[in-house]
């Protein structure tokens, strides 16, 4: 399958500290967004002794660029980069990604130095030579390995895997006496420079584990790790095991404060809420006393109105005597028709007649 054109990829976007994820930087190339599939190499990437090259045909090496333009598939730009790979971390393979999305038609070939080379020319390594080749050759952008590479590049060399270019950080690499082990390869107009990633390599990874020995060298000894393999003495090996039984205290001491800090937050929440519920109680008795037995209180118009029932029980009734009396007007006298003498009057009307006799009578005497 043709790798995309890096007129097509897509620039990385900076983080605010000028890296993006694992120190990316801008001039990463990403593929374009492709949709979900399986499209992965499913085997690592060969040796270069296990390849058949057909050398029957002449090696010519492509320009700039005719490279940059394009070539048939079955002629790809071969470009070469190497290293010691040691402790292959994202760096690495971001390099190498850089090295492989240089050209639209790229054939990725990586060389990796021997142990003996390394450690001779540059120092001692944490992987051997045999976990650093199988690193490389599973990394997706590598097409093809070569093991024991040389430190120095030759034209023999060169010309042995058909190289057209060769990738690689454009900081002048000093080393085996010389300023710069890439100075002849750029002079020869061969040499495609990559970006270093910042922020992440070997050395510093090594920095790392050195800075904080006694971390490390507890974790190993917690899981199962001899003292004699992690090469720690009898007294720091006791050491410790001494800080672990610490820390560990200082941890369960650390949870049960944790513990008590949410317990009394939770006491205090809880008291909290029964003091306004209290406090709501309170409020709803008090306003049902005051209504109840209060000045204007319920009971208190119903005493009054009790009192007023029972007064009005006990009282007796007003007698008629007590009532107003109306006097009778007296009946107008009735005559019998022609006759002179008057009708004849009821016992009252008698009395009555009899005292205003009386009453003549007692006048004609005094006349």
């Amino acid at each position: 399958m043709e790798p995309p054109s890096s007129s097509r990829l897509n620039p990385r976007k900076r983080r605010k500290d000028g890296s993006g994820p694992n120190g990316a930087t801008e001039l990463d190339g990403i593929p374009p967004k492709m949709s979900r599939h399986s499209f992965g190499l499913r085997e690592p990437a060969p040796f270069s002794d296990q390849i058949e090259v057909d050398y029957s045909k002449p090696y010519v090496r492509l320009t700039l660029e005719e490279a940059t333009q394009g070539t048939p598939l079955d002629r790809p730009v071969r470009v070469y980069a190497d290293g010691i790979f040691d402790l292959f971390h994202s760096g690495h393979a971001r390099a190498l990604m850089q090295a492989k999305n240089l050209f639209p038609n790229t054939y990725l070939i990586v060389g990796v130095c021997s142990d003996e080379l390394t450690h001779n020319l540059k120092g001692f390594t944490v992987m051997n030579e045999s976990e650093r080749y199988d690193a490389v050759q599973h990394c997706r952008y590598v097409d093809e390995v070569v093991r024991n590479a040389p430190w120095t590049l030759t034209p023999e060399f060169l010309a042995e895997h058909q190289i057209d270019f060769v990738a690689h950080d454009d900081i002048p690499y000093s080393s085996a006496g010389s300023d710069d082990v890439y100075k002849h390869i750029k002079e020869a107009g061969m040499f495609a420079p990559t970006q270093r990633t910042e922020g992440i390599s070997t050395s510093d990874i090594i920095t790392r584990i050195v800075r904080d020995y006694d971390v490390y060298a507890r974790r190993n000894l917690q899981r199962g790790y001899t003292a004699k393999e992690l090469n720690v003495s009898f007294i720091n090996e006791k050491k410790y095991h001494l800080q672990e039984r610490v820390d560990k205290v200082k941890k369960r001491v650390k949870d049960v404060e944790e513990k008590s800090k949410e317990f009394v937050q939770k006491v205090e929440e809880k008291s909290i809420d029964l003091i306004q519920k209290w406090e709501e109680k309170s409020r709803e008795f008090i306003g049902n006393f005051l209504e109840m037995f209060g000045p204007e209180g319920a009971l208190k118009h119903m005493l009054k109105e009790g009192k007023g029932r029972m007064l009005q029980a006990i009282s007796p009734k007003q007698s008629p005597s007590s009532s107003p009396t109306h006097e009778r007007s007296p009946s107008p006298s009735f005559r019998w028709p022609f006759s002179t003498k008057t009708p004849p009057s009821s016992p009252a009307n008698l009395s009555r007649n009899q005292s205003a006799v009386a009453y003549d009578i007692s006048e004609d005497e005094e006349d």
